[in-house]
């Protein structure tokens, strides 16, 4: 059991390596929750593992100098919904589940977001998930609907509850 909670910060061009080892692990380890497959962000040039941890927000979780845990931000572009952004790639890893690293990622995420004027976060979770969509409950998100099908995993297809949360005025 680690003691204490980890370190969350918002990753920069100098954590691209510690941004593609936890995001590979996620998908490899829980590619059932992703819509994303391990293998299409194994292929990925360097510069894109760049282009993509700086170019929105990445928040990654370190137990020491390894990372943990990981969450990132994509916010709307249209001017008429800029004030929405979507929480994605969302992975803590087992040993840290329940020591207080995902919340400590949300919290970081969400500050982030109130200083960009970000008003409503959002995300889907896999119905298969309930413990990810009890943790979301608890901090505030609302299930604002279903999604019929978000994702097919290995021929399955698994529903996505759409969660919400207000977090600006």
């Amino acid at each position: 059991m680690n003691t204490g909670i980890a370190t969350v910060r918002l990753a920069g061009p100098d954590d691209v390596d510690a941004f593609k080892h936890i995001r590979l692990e996620a998908l490899r380890l829980e590619p059932a929750a992703f819509a994303s497959r391990v293998q299409d962000w194994e292929a990925l040039p360097d510069e894109e593992w760049q282009r993509r941890v700086t170019s929105g927000a990445v928040f990654i979780a370190f137990r020491e100098d390894e990372p943990v845990g990981l969450m990132g931000l994509l916010r709307e572009q249209s001017a008429k919904s800029r004030h929405r952004a979507t929480i994605v790639m969302v992975y803590v890893r087992a040993s840290e589940r329940g020591a207080g690293t995902a919340k400590a990622l949300l919290d970081a995420l969400t500050r982030y977001a109130r200083q960009e004027g970000i008003l409503q976060l959002e995300l889907t979770v896999s119905v298969e998930n309930p413990a990810a969509q009890r943790f979301y409950a608890r901090e505030g998100f609302a299930e604002i609907g279903r999604l019929p099908a978000g994702l097919i995993h290995e021929g399955r297809e698994i529903d996505e509850v759409m969660m919400a949360k207000r977090v600006g005025p």
